[in-house]
């Protein structure tokens, strides 16, 4: 069955943002830990999923796969590099929906071979986050892109800001992922404000 994603996928580092930002009316966020211990990632997610279980909001677990299913967690997002080692079929019989990342048309072929929730495409634009191996992707990718993937949700990521909205749901993208332009925000409560009207004003 295909789900539909709401337009605002925010994205954040640990259960602390999260429990600032998700009562501000977010439904749809990915806890995306780097460089903890298993202990400390297991306590981050059992704190996420309590805050997103109280406010209806589907959480999504970032690359910690097992962690996730230990966790009864229902939603994970897979890069190219995880899908070498994920158990796709342990995930399925867990119940847990499955997103991944793609680049080139090559990521995308195998990533639909998975059967996936949705494929996020990325780096639509240029982006702080992190060095980028891809040139940026462009709003005539995210329309080749879903043209390729039919009914399947499409997820743009990589340098997205509120002005940047109406092209990339105007290109066919039904959810759009943020990282920097909230987390290095002044205000980020404000800007996840801002991304809320504006996403729901796009959609």
């Amino acid at each position: 069955m295909t789900i539909r994603l709401d337009p605002f996928y925010l994205i954040v580092d640990d259960a602390d943002a999260l429990s600032q930002l998700v009562p501000l009316g977010v439904k749809l966020v990915q806890l995306r830990i780097k460089g903890q211990s298993d202990t400390r990632i297991a306590q981050e997610i059992r704190s996420a999923k309590a805050i997103c279980t109280q406010y209806g909001t589907q959480l999504i677990i970032n690359d910690y796969w097992q962690a996730a299913i230990d966790a009864r967690c229902n939603f994970v997002h897979l890069g190219q590099e995880d899908l070498n080692s994920a158990d796709i079929p342990a995930l399925r019989n867990a119940g847990i929906r499955i997103g991944i990342s793609t680049h080139d048309e090559a990521e995308l072929t195998r990533a639909l071979s998975f059967k996936p929730d949705y494929v996020a495409l990325g780096p639509i634009y240029p982006t702080r986050l992190k060095k980028m191996p891809w040139a940026p992707q462009g709003l005539e990718r995210i329309a080749h892109w879903k043209r390729l993937i039919g009914d399947c949700p499409l997820v743009a990521i990589g340098g997205l800001n509120i002005e940047r909205l109406a092209g990339v749901f105007g290109a066919g993208a039904d959810s759009a992922a943020v990282v920097t332009d909230i987390s290095l925000h002044s205000n980020p409560q404000n800007r996840v404000l801002q991304w809320l009207d504006a996403t729901r004003a796009q959609c």
